[in-house]
């Protein structure tokens, strides 16, 4: 949506929800592109809370040059992001609402995922300011962008870590089940699983738990399969919240039901941090420029998405409330290799 354009003086910034590699290049590019234009930036700490919270609110800052000078390479935030339970209450979106109004903000940036763009669609409501979203979130999960930021480098986190597992799963001829983060989507879970040649990706896309107890029975049976027909490891990569109890539980049913002795490694959070990969400073640097210039251009309500490698304006309804799946074309390849390696074995 576009709005009257005026002169825009102050721009608020903040990083809300789960930390993702970029983040600092997004902040970073914001910065850049905002001097550009002669436009302050303001910090707001600690996601939302520091538009709701005075604690946080005091610790609010203008951005300069030399802030930002040397962080592209940092993983994390340099703003510190948060849960922020009051943005769902309308007192916390009127305090947030009261605070930009205080601060003299004409727009603000929210660099997150779809809870960060929920609040800030429900504070849209009440703020006449401009509002826009760059997608940071390692889940690759909002709609109508090719990637978000931190997804490139969580992918290569997974990636090396379990081509360190593999290493001792080979050494020992071990079972081992990875557990990936992704909340509720598989994009990391199946472009790790087939990066590393997993024998077996458990993702949302290809099971369903009302499927558990028949599919523990055809993993006990594949993985006895494979074990009498080739010495060598086996790994499972599965997705974080598909699997009743997770890996750790699907390790001890295994054990139960064929005796099969699996090991459980849950990656969790190490998947969020470190140095972010080429592939997301750049697209990172990129939408932050594009954000700046979106609301110097009169935007309004709307994230900034790369499709096809050229960068774009999604409505911030829109982005969060189309799902977006994983490639068929993944979900096909994996079955593929699958079936192919039962006909191997046979």
């Amino acid at each position: 949506m576009t709005v009257a354009t005026k002169q825009i003086k102050r721009i608020g910034l903040l990083t809300s929800g789960g930390d993702a590699p970029g983040m600092n290049a997004a902040i970073r590019a914001v910065v850049l592109a905002a001097h550009h234009y002669h436009i302050d930036v303001i910090g707001f700490v600690h996601g939302y809370n520091g538009l709701v919270i005075d604690e946080y609110i005091a610790q609010s800052k203008r951005l300069n040059l030399t802030d930002v000078n040397s962080i592209i390479h940092q993983g994390g935030t340099i703003l510190k992001s948060a849960r922020c339970p009051l943005m769902m209450e309308k007192s916390g979106l009127h305090q947030a609402s009261d605070t930009l109004v205080e601060q003299s903000i004409d727009a603000l940036i929210v660099i997150g995922g779809d809870g960060s763009f929920t609040g800030l669609l429900a504070l849209q409501a009440l703020w006449q300011g401009q509002v826009i979203g760059v997608p940071g979130t390692i889940d690759n999960d909002l709609a109508n962008t090719d990637f978000t930021i931190g997804f490139s480098t969580a992918v290569n986190t997974g990636i090396e870590a379990i081509d360190k597992i593999r290493d001792t799963a080979d050494a020992f001829e071990r079972v081992f089940i990875v557990e990936l983060m992704g909340r509720h989507s598989g994009h990391i879970t199946f472009n790790v699983g087939i990066a590393c040649a997993a024998e077996q990706v458990l993702s949302f896309e290809n099971f369903s738990q009302d499927d558990e107890e028949a599919k523990l029975q055809q993993l006990a049976e594949e993985i006895q399969q494979a074990q009498q027909s080739r010495h060598g490891s086996y790994i499972i990569v599965m997705a974080e919240n598909l699997w009743s109890g997770g890996a750790t539980k699907l390790v001890e049913q295994l054990k139960a039901l064929a005796g099969i002795e699996c090991t459980a490694c849950v990656l969790g959070h190490i998947q969020r941090g470190g140095s972010p990969v080429a592939k997301d400073r750049i697209l990172a640097t990129k939408m932050g420029v594009c954000a700046v210039q979106a609301i110097v251009g009169g935007e309004t309500g709307i994230m900034i998405a790369e499709q096809q490698g050229v960068m774009s304006h999604v409505p911030l309804e829109a982005a969060i409330t189309q799902g977006k799946h994983v490639s068929s074309q993944l979900v096909d390849a994996q079955q593929s290799i699958l079936a192919l390696t039962a006909q191997t074995q046979c």
